[in-house]
């Protein structure tokens, strides 16, 4: 009966491991890659930091987190995930839910130069559409951000 027991507890951890297995990225782990991102772009100047942040095995890519770059009109600069995405105008995104995201992004930036958006888009790990929250902070012309995945 006790092998039985044991057998069944670990038959049950390895359904919440498979349930469970990513990992996710929380908002306070996102707000710091941000910051980690801009004291890089300080450090070492725009092309190196665009370029490690653009590298999607870089110290800017963890999990589900990735950093974003926009210019203050909205074009992307530089992205953790979608490299395809780098020199794009995306001001006119839209959510699932037609939210002009990256419109919110650059309002943010422009009046109070750091803040939170919450938005849906789909999750690179789990493949499917989910609730996000993203942090976003002005650097110069520039708009960093690195979004978390709601739990």
């Amino acid at each position: 009966m006790k092998s039985f027991r044991i057998i069944f507890c670990v038959a049950v951890m390895f359904v919440l491991m498979i349930g469970y297995g990513h990992a996710a990225g929380t908002p306070a782990e996102a707000e710091a890659m941000v910051k980690k991102a801009i004291a890089f772009y300080k450090a070492n100047g725009q092309d190196k930091a665009f370029t490690e942040v653009t590298n999607t095995k870089g110290q800017f890519v963890k999990d589900d987190l990735y950093v974003f770059v926009y210019d203050i009109k909205g074009k992307c600069v530089a992205h953790g995930f979608n490299q395809k995405m780098v020199g794009k105008d995306l001001i006119d995104l839209k959510d699932a839910e037609g939210k002009f995201f990256v419109k919110e992004r650059v309002e943010i930036a422009k009046t109070k130069g750091k803040g939170w958006q919450d938005y849906m888009f789909t999750n690179p790990t789990t493949k499917k559409l989910e609730h996000k929250t993203a942090y976003v902070e002005k650097v110069d012309d520039f708009i960093f951000g690195c979004g978390a995945y709601k739990k």
